[in-house]
């Protein structure tokens, strides 16, 4: 998918409940918090930590400062899928 049509896509589910797949084959879990032209940003839900073992406030990492868990690159993204709240 290109890399328009996936931030759009991402948009579209800013702050949904979704499960991010990369084309390296790694799944990473959370609620979008933000989309930029580059990034997706997740952050856990109910201190689950399955983003590479980083928290809300690690701020090496992801979106600097606000406390989100994990950055994804848009071009990186193979797949996105949202899921039900009750899952977590």
């Amino acid at each position: 998918m290109a890399k328009e049509n996936m931030h759009q896509m991402c948009n579209r589910h800013c702050g949904k409940a979704v499960a991010i797949r990369t084309k390296d084959g790694k799944e990473h879990r959370g609620i979008i918090q933000h989309v930029d032209n580059r990034h997706v940003y997740l952050q856990p839900m109910n201190g689950i930590r399955n983003l590479g073992g980083f928290g809300y406030g690690f701020s090496g990492y992801g979106y600097r400062g606000r406390g989100f868990g994990l950055g994804i690159a848009l071009g990186a993204i193979a797949t996105l899928a949202l899921i039900p709240f009750f899952f977590w």
